[in-house]
């Protein structure tokens, strides 16, 4: 299969270094310094060269603030029957797009990302595969996860937003607010320091990123289930209530099996 992957980005390099072994992979990047390190691939700077590649599938993997754009900067130059697909963490306005877009599609979402997984071994991590999209793209991306041992779930749009709300936004907002209040530490504690590792990757997160992933629509019901939590905390702790602090220690250990 003839593979054109846009944007040469971490995720992009990442999905390049599987597939080229196997299809026949091109990369396409307007900044001609990001495919310095390209390997065993075809490497494009402008649209036109990609009419001659004719390939049978995009993956689309520009940051998320340019994920439409890129699409429609190569789409006059691609086959008709080539499949557009994307690996976006947020989907807002894909649907709309694939549905007026002409092409068939496969919209998926692997569930890490290079800030913090070792992407040489991904066998704990996991990957969405959007339930709406072409049956051939399913398969593919089935095949594809498969073989890097991923843990596989199929959601609609609807339903990878809602678990993208609990299962991103939760641990972004707790540590936006971890990191809000912090001060310099010259002896941190092992639990400071982890607390700390995580924000500093989340921080070097792109700003774009972190708040679309924050105006999930199903976001602000998490954060209230967070403020309910954290008020029943404070309470406990002002009142030195043991038993309280026993019940509620015992509630997040089983929430945690």
């Amino acid at each position: 299969m003839k593979i054109l992957i846009l944007g040469a980005g971490k995720m992009g390099l990442f999905f390049c270094d599987i597939l080229s072994f196997k299809h026949e992979v091109a990369v396409y990047d307007i900044d001609p310094h990001r495919l310095r390190f390209t390997f065993n691939a075809q490497r494009f700077t402008s649209p036109e060269e990609i009419e001659a590649f004719a390939p049978d599938m995009v993956i689309n993997a520009a940051t998320v603030k340019y994920t439409i754009e890129a699409f429609n900067r190569v789409m006059p130059h691609l086959p008709a029957n080539c499949i557009l697909s994307d690996i976006a963490s947020v989907k807002n306005g894909l649907p709309e797009f694939y549905a007026q877009c002409g092409h068939p599609y496969v919209s998926t979402h692997p569930m890490f990302g290079p800030t913090f997984a070792s992407l040489s071994n991904l066998s704990s991590e996991n990957a969405i595969i959007i339930s709406e999209g072409d049956h051939l793209g399913k398969v593919f991306f089935k095949d594809l996860y498969s073989e890097l041992h991923l843990h596989i779930e199929e959601y609609t749009f609807s339903e990878h937003d809602e678990t993208i709300a609990y299962s991103l936004s939760i641990p972004f907002a707790s540590t936006l607010v971890f990191a809000g209040i912090m001060k310099h530490q010259d002896a941190p504690g092992t639990t400071f320091k982890r607390h700390m590792a995580i924000a500093h990757g989340l921080m070097s997160e792109d700003d774009y990123l972190l708040s679309e992933i924050l105006f999930n629509p199903n976001t602000p019901q998490q954060l209230e289930r967070i403020q309910e939590k954290l008020s029943q905390l404070q309470q406990i702790v002002s009142q030195r209530d043991g038993d309280a602090m026993k019940q509620y220690l015992a509630q997040v250990r089983e929430n945690l099996k």
